[in-house]
């Protein structure tokens, strides 16, 4: 692992309005996660833990603070051109998958490929490149509605390394597995991360999921309470 920050949070603030009043989520956080980390940030609920995963995505803006990935700070960025750094540079997995369920396993991996220059014949090489990696080859005509939840996270999985993105983001991405489907999934997270480099950054609130990263993170009523690496 390196031991060169990919990203750098300092002072960062974040609150949300609920009518009249101001709610803050988080407080004054100053992080930094290396580049080729596997994090997993916890807390309880409220806690602000996906709220600082959706900045560091650069889904949400921070009120205040400074938030650099790549030694770029994407808070500056105009919309337009945040979008693309997100395409470019980020690999999103969610707890209930997002996969389009008209389009087939491939075809929901193949999405994000479609705003790229690449042929139609570069995008099937890449897409069935990712499929294989993650067990799923056979089954890349099969629709979301005919695969089990562990399967359809791996599609997830794929489409969020079809781009090759420095950084992959884990919103509770074993919350609506098995035991058995939640540890393959979590096995398939640490390969990216020991095999290809890939920072990771997940949000969890099951031990279990936590102890397969490298460092962990703990948030409580939005603040940063410990950052121990494991």
């Amino acid at each position: 692992m390196s031991t060169t920050p990919l990203v750098q949070i300092s002072h960062v603030a974040k609150a949300y309005r609920r009518g009249v009043q101001t709610v803050p989520v988080l407080t004054d956080i100053t992080l930094s996660i290396a580049e080729g980390d596997f994090v997993a940030l916890m807390g309880p609920s409220g806690s602000g833990k996906s709220t600082l995963l959706n900045l560091i995505a650069g889904i949400d803006r921070p009120d205040s603070g400074e938030l650099l990935v790549g030694g770029l700070d994407i808070t500056r960025l105009p919309e337009a051109s945040l979008a693309d750094w997100r395409a470019a540079n980020v690999g999103f997995i969610f707890q209930f998958y997002n996969l389009m369920p008209v389009l087939s396993a491939f075809e929901n991996v193949e999405l994000p490929l479609m705003l790229t220059r690449l042929t139609r014949h570069e995008r099937r090489e890449r897409v069935a490149m990712v499929l294989d990696m993650v067990n799923m080859a056979d089954r890349m005509s099969h629709y979301p509605s005919e695969l089990s939840g562990g399967q359809q996270q791996r599609v997830a999985i794929a489409r969020a390394l079809i781009t090759d993105p420095k950084l992959i983001v884990a919103d509770e991405p074993t919350g609506d597995l098995d035991r058995t489907s939640a540890a393959d999934v979590l096995t398939m997270l640490q390969r990216l991360n020991d095999k290809l480099g890939k920072t990771i950054i997940m949000v969890t609130h099951d031990a279990h999921a936590a102890a397969a990263a490298k460092a962990l993170v703990h948030l409580e009523k939005g603040e940063l309470i410990d950052a121990t690496p494991r």
